[in-house]
């Protein structure tokens, strides 16, 4: 089944607006073969010392900004982080997968990608003023409380979607290891952030539950999820994408570690466009964004890339390639570009490019240069201006509306919280680099970065 084919079907599925992106992606995905696990007790003490003593290349000040642009991004960071606050149950903590922005939207769907990212907006809100600190302090408390006591849980891996009101469990969902590994990244923001007691302690029991192992028995590509029906699923963590969050974070545990063959395990599968090379994959813009926005790549690289810059020529790539369908869809230029998974005037649809894959029809994604602020700062910048100026029924009480498409009038009534959240942190971190530093203060993401063989550099910059 094609590319095309598949964005059809979900188009007709009455419950397309339920399905998330990964869902969709990993019917294109095939099954790869693992490498043989090796004994390695010993390599976990050896890398949390090399690391500890590992000296650091300074890295670059984040992107200044003009202070009309500051005020752009002050706006959208504080109604981004209304999303979080408001559409979530206070007493679990769980936040809505999405919400329509332009009513009172009761629904009670929630996934722990979005809470992992709200969790992270509460940090950034904190430091902002957006919240008090006592506030901000007892809703994490009462979420990490409810993810370690009564949300459903197997082998410390979360289950994709649940009631945000009860915690159970919703349309047979999956037990996700790339929505587990978001959660945990925003547990362990909020553990670094607020320096608490209580929330220190249920951070570090939360993350080491977490059978990372169990992943990994026969393998050493991770498998994306599970379910107590059918068990295992059949596809891999095998090409470059949002995995290296899932991959470091294992490598991290100290408690039921990834062996770091696993880092080697999944292909590089290399792209060229207009000249341009970089690591890639047959997907959406988000691939590049989601693990970035907690781990700190940038003057770092393994044997294989510097994927901060690789990152920063993916996006830019995707601008030139948005620019050439300008041809076909003259809304498309380089003020107003951004394809990824979203929503569309027919439901649910994965698109993206280069190469070119879902029926794309014009439609403008604000989260594809939102969440690519960091690579590209001004370039970026420049869109969601211009959308916030030209496109004012693009925006709501929760920032950029999911999607919509100038050509058709068309215009989402929703937002998506993964695509709210990767904005705000994103946003965050070309302004400040918060997120970057306080989650990189974990020993279990630094150690996950050594296991995989991660260096300081001082990229050398081109002579003018």
């Amino acid at each position: 089944m094609s590319v095309d084919e598949l964005a059809d079907e979900n188009r007709s599925d009455p419950r397309a607006h339920r399905t998330s992106r990964r869902e969709l992606l990993r019917r294109m995905a095939s099954v790869s073969l693992g490498l043989p696990l090796t004994p390695w007790n010993t390599l976990l003490a050896q890398a949390t010392a090399a690391n500890r003593h590992k000296g650091s290349a300074p890295l670059p000040p984040p992107a200044t900004f003009a202070p009309e642009d500051e005020q752009l991004l002050d706006d959208l960071e504080h109604t981004s982080f209304l999303y979080f606050w408001e559409q979530a149950n206070p007493q679990t903590g769980l936040i809505k997968d999405r919400c329509n922005a332009r009513i009172n939207d009761t629904g009670v769907v929630g996934s722990i990608a979005s809470t992992g990212f709200g969790l992270t907006a509460i940090c950034i809100a904190e430091k902002r003023g957006f919240v008090p600190r006592d506030e901000a302090r007892l809703r994490v408390l009462a979420t990490l409380t409810f993810l370690w006591r009564t949300l459903p849980t197997h082998r410390g891996f979360f289950y994709h979607f649940a009631n945000i009101d009860t915690g159970e469990r919703l349309w047979d969902s999956e037990v996700s290891s790339v929505d587990t590994a978001i959660l945990l990244c925003g547990i362990l923001t909020c553990r670094q952030h607020f320096d608490d007691r209580e929330i220190v302690q249920l951070a570090r029991a939360i993350f080491d539950r977490v059978d990372w192992t169990w992943l990994s028995e026969d393998t050493a590509l991770l498998t994306q999820g599970w379910t107590p029906e059918f068990g295992f699923l059949p596809y891999k963590w095998d090409y470059y994408s949002e995995l290296m969050m899932i991959y470091l974070l294992g490598m991290g545990s100290s408690t039921h570690p990834l062996h770091p063959d696993a880092w080697t395990a999944w292909k590089r599968t290399t792209f060229e466009y207009d000249g341009l090379r970089y690591i890639g994959s047959f997907a959406p813009l988000f691939v590049h964004q989601y693990s970035q926005a907690w781990f700190d790549f940038r003057h770092k690289r393994d044997k294989y890339a510097d994927y901060f810059h690789n990152s920063a020529i993916a996006t830019d790539v995707h601008r030139r390639f948005c620019i050439e369908l300008g041809k076909t869809f003259p809304d498309y230029s380089d003020d107003l570009w951004g394809i990824t998974a979203s929503d569309s005037d027919k439901g649910y649809v994965i698109w993206g490019g280069p190469p070119a894959m879902g029926p794309i029809d014009g439609t403008v994604v604000p989260a594809a240069s939102g969440g690519s602020l960091p690579f590209l700062p001004e370039t970026c910048l420049r869109v969601l201006r211009n959308i916030r100026t030209r496109y004012p029924q693009a925006w709501s009480k929760y920032g950029f509306v999911d999607a919509f498409n100038p050509l058709k009038n068309w215009y989402d009534q929703d937002v998506i919280g993964i695509d709210t959240g990767i904005t705000m942190l994103m946003a965050e971190n070309a302004r400040t680099a918060f997120v970057w530093e306080t989650f990189m203060k974990n020993t279990e993401a630094q150690r996950g970065m050594a296991f995989a063989g991660f260096s300081s550099y001082s990229p050398v910059v081109p002579s003018t």
